[in-house]
């Protein structure tokens, strides 16, 4: 009952959780197609292209579904902004990953390979997807869907003079 309460209150953020979650097996499944055949010896760009691909099913599901409702913006005008700021989710995306190759040393022949694969998992798809994710959803909501369509904010009418507050004494 709560629960049902708690998703209708927040159901943009229900939606982009599940694009969110659609977007990860995608990227998952197409990080570890290119990492286990062609990309084997560069995790990093093999999942930045990942996260790219997966991003173009994101702009689709969340322009189709889960922002849906908002509006305001030209679709050019709005696209661009979409992948500007997922342009800034997969390098955060990334980051995680090339700290946890590159500065922590996380990798053959540093450590096994189920280590490697582990440090792998947890700091790209996990962090770097997380990290990536909150940002998306503040900057999506602010930035590129940016208030629901018959919501939109308008001044007040101007009369003719301020309005002073009333002196209370």
């Amino acid at each position: 009952m709560w629960v049902t309460e708690l998703v209708r209150r927040h159901l943009e953020a229900a939606k982009f959780v599940v694009v969110g979650v659609i977007c990860f097996v995608a990227t998952a499944v197409i990080n570890y197609a290119l990492k286990l055949t062609v990309l084997h010896a560069k995790p990093v760009t093999a999942l930045g292209i990942a996260t790219i691909v997966a991003t173009i099913l994101s702009y689709v599901l969340n322009r189709e579904w889960s922002f849906r409702s908002r509006g305001g913006r030209e679709r050019h005008h709005e696209a661009a902004l979409f992948f500007a700021v997922s342009a800034v989710g997969v390098v955060l995306t990334v980051l995680p990953l090339a700290a946890s190759r590159y500065v922590l040393h996380l990798r053959e022949p540093n450590v096994g390979r189920p280590v490697q694969e582990i440090a792998d998992f947890v700091s790209g798809m996990l962090i770097g997807t997380l990290i990536a994710m909150c940002f998306r959803l503040w900057a999506f909501k602010r930035f590129v869907f940016p208030q629901p369509e018959g919501r939109v904010h308008r001044a007040r009418p101007v009369t003719g003079e301020p309005r002073v507050p009333e002196r209370r004494d």
